[in-house]
Formats: C-alpha cells, sequence, structure tokens
C-alpha cells in the first residue's frame, strides 16, 4: 500500500526542492510522475527539469514526447502513471485522493507553507486521507534546507 509523505516548504520555493527529491528517488532506482493541475506549470516544470543545474539536467517527458516507457520521470496534469513510476509528486494541490490502495510506493504532496491557501489545501487532503485509513507522514524543512519528520 502507498505510504503518503506531505513535505511542507519553509524556506526554499518548489522550484528549488523539487529537482532534488526526484534525483534521490532516481538514486533509489524509481521511475517517477510529477503530477500538477494545469498545463502552463507542466511546462515549467519541464523547462525546470532540463535548467535547474549548470552542471546537470533530469531526463524526462510528458505526453507531448511520447515513448513514456522509455521515460524515467513523466510529467502529467492527470492521474496517468505510464512510465510504470514507483513515486509520484503532487505539486500546485493535485488531489491525492485517486491514489489511496494504489501500487505506488510513496506519493510526495509538496505544498508551500508560508501560503496559507496552499497549507489549508495540504491540511484537507491530509484529512481525507486519514479517513481513509492511508498511511502518512509530515515532513517539514529545516533551517539548513533537509527534511525533518514531525510527529
Amino acid at each position: 500500500m502507498a505510504e503518503f509523505w506531505f513535505y511542507q516548504l519553509q524556506r526554499r520555493t518548489l522550484e528549488q526542492a523539487l529537482p532534488a527529491l526526484i534525483e534521490l528517488a532516481l538514486k533509489r532506482g524509481w521511475r517517477a510522475v510529477v503530477q500538477c493541475r494545469a498545463p502552463e506549470r507542466l511546462a515549467a516544470i519541464d523547462d525546470l527539469l532540463w535548467t535547474y543545474d549548470e552542471e546537470s539536467f533530469l531526463p524526462h517527458g510528458s505526453q507531448s514526447d511520447g515513448d513514456p516507457d522509455l521515460q524515467a520521470v513523466w510529467l502529467t496534469c492527470g492521474d496517468d502513471n505510464p512510465n510504470g513510476a514507483r513515486i509520484r509528486f503532487l505539486i500546485d494541490g493535485a488531489e491525492a485522493g485517486p491514489f489511496v490502495g494504489s501500487d505506488y510506493e510513496r506519493l510526495i504532496l509538496l505544498f508551500d507553507g508560508r501560503d496559507e491557501a496552499s497549507l489549508a489545501a495540504a491540511r484537507e487532503q491530509w484529512r481525507l486521507l486519514r479517513q481513509s485509513g492511508a498511511t502518512l507522514s509530515y515532513w517539514q524543512e529545516t533551517d539548513e534546507g533537509g527534511w525533518r519528520k514531525q510527529g
């Protein structure tokens, strides 16, 4: 059964934190899906993964690229998992509910703890997932830029 990990950003932006988390997943040998809610945001994440580091990039693709089975990281606005990912990153309020009982290893919900609307949406998702009996973990960003499990 999938574990749902909530990551509360406190110091960094999503654009600063997401590539490092994807890198960690790939080092574990997992394929990943990144899901957002809007096509414009999908295009921005696409650009980010090519340019976030002058010396590196994260190979990835989306429906417009095709060949999902060749993509270690798949970008989508839907519930699809065409690359057989073991981990899914839910950003910008993408809903976690459809993945309760899924065969993912982990679902990561990233949210901005400095934004009241984002924080409220994450709390609501936590509440709904808890009611469904999902396994939940909460991680808060530290002053050093790492992550500390809470509770």
